[in-house]
């Protein structure tokens, strides 16, 4: 939009004014979607924290129950094992969905690469 000044002090007040107006739009744009990447760091501790907390629950629930029956330590160590069975269910459910994430960010990239050529 270009305005008709002819006095040079008014031009310098529009020139400011039009770029204290750009800066301020610039801060009230919708940020770009970034696409959250972990590191292979994080995804392993993801899955040791998965595994470790099936084996934590699975020997409190086993602990209170022999302790509650006052029995040998039967239900404990069944515990233990169906904990470790389902952290590791967890695991492989998680692993599953990364690969399924990686998969579709290589169809977005090969998508968009064929729309270039």
């Amino acid at each position: 939009m270009e305005l008709c000044v002819t006095d040079p002090d008014q031009k310098a007040r529009l020139k400011q004014l039009e770029e204290r107006i750009e800066a301020v739009k610039e801060t009230q744009a919708p940020k770009p979607k970034t696409v959250e990447h972990h590191t292979q760091a994080q995804l392993a501790w993801r899955m040791v924290i998965e595994l470790v907390t099936g084996l934590v629950i699975g020997f409190g629930i086993g602990y209170g129950l022999d302790s509650l029956f006052g029995t040998t330590p039967i239900f404990m160590v069944l515990f233990i094992l169906l904990g470790f069975a389902a952290g590791v269910n967890v695991m492989i459910r998680s692993a599953k969905e990364i690969q399924e994430e990686k998969l579709a960010e290589l169809q977005d990239a090969d998508s968009e690469r064929d729309e270039r050529d």
